[in-house]
């Protein structure tokens, strides 16, 4: 009997230890998102986007994100960060890889450079990610700083993104919503 309950023990620690150690990697960001513009707070260069769309996979290792955007004004995109500037101010055109580790992901293009970093906050519930870009232009070179920070609400079904971008024209704070397709 002394066995029996000494082996119940035991596995009832394992089984906690697993369920501790799968809640520290945190959220799930994986799905198609839309952009909910009526809840978000855009800059003045995506007010008249018809619609963003972010398809985001995730594993243990490393979450990606793809981004669409509809109807997009003309003109140059404004620097921004989330993976290497452009992007109509939403996070970088082009996609984003951060490894879920905390180690830096590196992105390069024919103007600079950038780095990128992830971190869990808030038990697992808020991923962080900042990235550094710097970039070479005719006026000499820039660094920008844009961090977010994305959590789940709504059970899930709603991804609220909080994004600060500091650069040399000042800070610019902007709030996306998202809800999943």
């Amino acid at each position: 009997m002394k066995r029996l309950l000494a082996v119940c023990s035991v596995f009832c620690a394992l089984m906690i230890g697993v369920a501790v150690v799968s809640a520290q990697k945190g959220a799930n960001f994986a799905g198609a998102w839309a952009l909910d513009k009526a809840k978000s707070e855009l800059p003045q260069n995506l007010q008249n986007v018809e619609g963003v769309t972010w398809t985001v996979t995730q594993d243990d290792k490393e979450l990606k994100r793809e981004q669409k955007i509809e109807g997009a004004p003309a003109g140059p995109p404004p620097g921004g960060g989330g993976g290497g500037g452009g992007g109509r101010g939403m996070g970088g055109g082009g996609p984003l890889t951060v490894k879920l580790d905390g180690s830096e992901t590196t992105a390069e293009n024919p103007r600079g450079k950038s780095t990128t970093k992830a971190k869990w906050t808030n038990d697992g519930k808020v991923l962080e990610i900042k990235t550094v870009a710097n970039f070479s232009t005719p006026n000499g070179d820039i660094t920008t700083t844009t961090t977010e920070h994305w959590e789940l609400a709504d059970g899930g079904k709603t991804l609220k993104v909080h994004r600060v971008a500091e650069t040399p024209q000042g800070t610019r704070e902007t709030k996306f919503v998202f809800t999943k397709k």
